[in-house]
């Protein structure tokens, strides 16, 4: 009988943890450090893909990402002895992509040659807004002339380069960020990640908006118009959702993020990294600790960067594949649903959402469509064990 996790394949994740500054409505685990030293970095990233492929040398490796933090930040040497590990360790997909996330200051994007000779072949560019005013606002460190010449530098180093923007910004009206989108679709992009802006807690917007010290934003109608125009932007420039917040040309989704979206397994490495790590028939949380130098003397002292291990029960694995398959355009197989749970999907819930036009069922596949997206935490809550 074939693993589940094969139908999504198997993908490793490496968080860098450092940042430049703090962007204020972000609510990652990223730390600022005066001084980073890279070589004692390196020997715990090494140490735990040997350990990590000691556990499960037969997979066929099928992403790497680099995320954060800031990824970017890291030296080209220390990007190229990782991949030449895990090259070592791992047999390797023919199409084996690596992503590295990256912030498009002159600085950073001086480095996009030496990360392409080391291996990189996806770059993930975190643009975010097009205009010096919004990016201010949005505490980024690169104006909007460097983000366009950051991007035409990658362009001529990858094949595949993504960037992220944020909608629903203070004072942003319809026309704006319609103007804002087309722009960048005009820029030859063939993925995006677009978000709406989330006042997270915890974060400096957060703590303002608390306060009424974060005017102008846009209210749930106004936030609801942008999205509809985004996908149908998106949608006629050849730029399809296939994923409720990404957008890419047939051909050029993200793989490794597909990973994650199918279920597949995905070993985490670096403070804060999460994975799902599927052993001996059970799957597996793993999970890490957030502090960098927690995370980083762990490795040192134990050999080991993990924390303990949690078995997934069925029901939280029924869960975690709706929550993640019913984001993808594609959606879910029902009788995967049945053999993770045990259980069939409720079926009289889905005779509801189908009758209020949320979700489709055919082909065998149970997707959201365009309106369920639009209020997709409902529709799972619909159909959640």
């Amino acid at each position: 009988m074939t693993e589940d996790w094969r139908h999504g394949g198997f993908g490793l994740y490496l968080h860098w943890p450092f940042c430049a500054a703090k962007c204020p409505y972000c609510d990652f685990n990223s730390h600022v450090s005066a001084a980073i030293d890279q070589r004692r970095w390196q020997a715990a990233y090494l140490a735990e893909i040997d350990r990590i492929a000691a556990e499960v040398p037969d997979r066929i490796l099928n992403t790497v990402f680099f995320g954060g933090g800031t990824p970017s930040l890291m030296e080209p040497e220390l990007v190229s002895a990782i991949l030449d590990r895990i090259r070592a360790r791992w047999r390797l997909s023919n199409d084996l992509e690596v992503t590295l996330e990256a912030n498009p200051t002159s600085i950073e994007s001086g480095r996009f040659r030496a990360y392409s000779e080391a291996g990189v072949n996806r770059i993930s560019m975190g643009m975010q807004a097009l205009n010096d005013t919004d990016l201010r606002r949005l505490g980024r460190m690169h104006t909007a002339a460097e983000g366009r010449r950051a991007f035409d530098i990658a362009r001529t180093h990858f094949q595949r380069v993504s960037f992220d923007l944020i909608y629903a910004r203070q004072e942003q009206d319809l026309a704006s960020w319609e103007a804002e989108l087309r722009e960048a679709i005009g820029m030859a992009v063939d993925h995006f990640s677009l978000y709406q802006l989330t006042i997270e807690e915890g974060t400096a917007f957060g703590r303002r908006a608390a306060i009424g010290k974060l005017p102008g934003l846009p209210d749930e109608d106004l936030g609801a118009d942008m999205y509809l125009r985004t996908q149908e932007i998106c949608d006629s420039a050849g730029l399809h959702a296939y994923e409720v917040s990404n957008h890419a040309r047939e051909g050029a989704e993200c793989r490794h993020n597909e990973v994650y979206w199918r279920y597949g397994d995905y070993a985490g490495i670096g403070p804060g990294a999460h994975g799902r790590l599927t052993l001996a028939g059970q799957r597996h949380a793993t999970t890490t600790p957030k502090a960098p130098g927690a995370w980083l003397e762990m490795v040192e002292r134990d050999g080991c960067g993990e924390l303990p291990r949690e078995a997934l029960p069925r029901d939280e694995q029924a869960i975690e594949f709706l929550l993640f398959g019913l984001r993808l355009a594609e959606g879910i197989d029902p009788l995967r649903y049945r053999a993770l749970s045990g259980r069939d999907l409720p079926q009289d819930k889905i005779r509801d959402l189908q009758e209020l036009g949320l979700i489709s069922d055919d082909s065998g596949r149970i997707r959201a469509t365009a309106e369920g997206r639009a209020v997709l935490n409902g529709v799972i809550r619909e159909l959640m064990p």
